[in-house]
């Protein structure tokens, strides 16, 4: 109990003192996630007016926020998450798992006779703190994410994942590159430097 107190005050004590944290509130965004993507997006422009994004593990629905103020009207976000997320203007929301057939079904059934331009996921597992138990979780969730953009994106589409260092890192980066014309590593200056956490984004999907 000690342990778990300790780490949930060190944690409320770090979103204190976070400048991320406040500009997100002040400026109606969710979470502070939202700056990894803004700061991800001004060096990238993965996103663009009026193209269709799908946003994996999406709750609270930040990065949806985001991105539904790029694409604009014309454009769409199509959000998933096992978890409940309060409406946001410009994002249709489905509440499932995005490995299962059934949703990704009902996510085809949204985007009618369209393919996604862009699939992006900010997830991570449920970490324990164990580095041999959670790296494989995050690699796995990481696997299943490119499985699913493989199934939505279209010719040229782009796939923005976030993945954790460490064992497994290689592979997966090996295997994208065989599957996207460009792969690349991406640190945005929101990711807490103590993380190990980076986002692999890869372009020019090849079908």
């Amino acid at each position: 109990m000690s342990s778990r107190g300790g780490s949930g005050g060190r944690w409320r004590m770090r979103q204190d003192k976070d400048p991320y944290v406040d500009a997100a509130a002040r400026q109606g965004f969710r979470s502070r996630a939202v700056f990894k993507l803004e700061q991800i997006q001004a060096k990238e422009r993965i996103l663009k007016r009026g193209m269709t994004c799908v946003d994996l593990g999406a709750s609270p629905g930040s990065w949806s926020q985001f991105a539904a103020r790029v694409v604009g009207a014309r454009g769409g976000v199509l959000a998933l998450d096992l978890l409940p997320m309060d409406p946001i203007p410009g994002v249709r929301f489905i509440r499932g798992d995005f490995s299962k057939p059934e949703t990704v079904a009902e996510l085809r059934a949204l985007l009618g006779d369209r393919q996604a331009d862009l699939v992006m996921s900010d997830m991570a597992p449920n970490m324990s703190g164990n580095r041999a138990v959670d790296q494989p979780r995050s690699m796995a969730l990481a696997e299943e994410a490119l499985e699913f953009a493989e199934q939505v994106l279209g010719p040229g589409g782009s796939f923005l994942v976030k993945l954790f260092q460490g064992a497994g890192f290689d592979g997966f980066a090996h295997s994208v590159k065989g599957r996207f014309g460009t792969v690349r590593l991406v640190k945005p200056r929101a990711s807490r430097p103590q993380s190990r956490e980076i986002y692999l984004l890869a372009r020019d999907y090849r079908m």
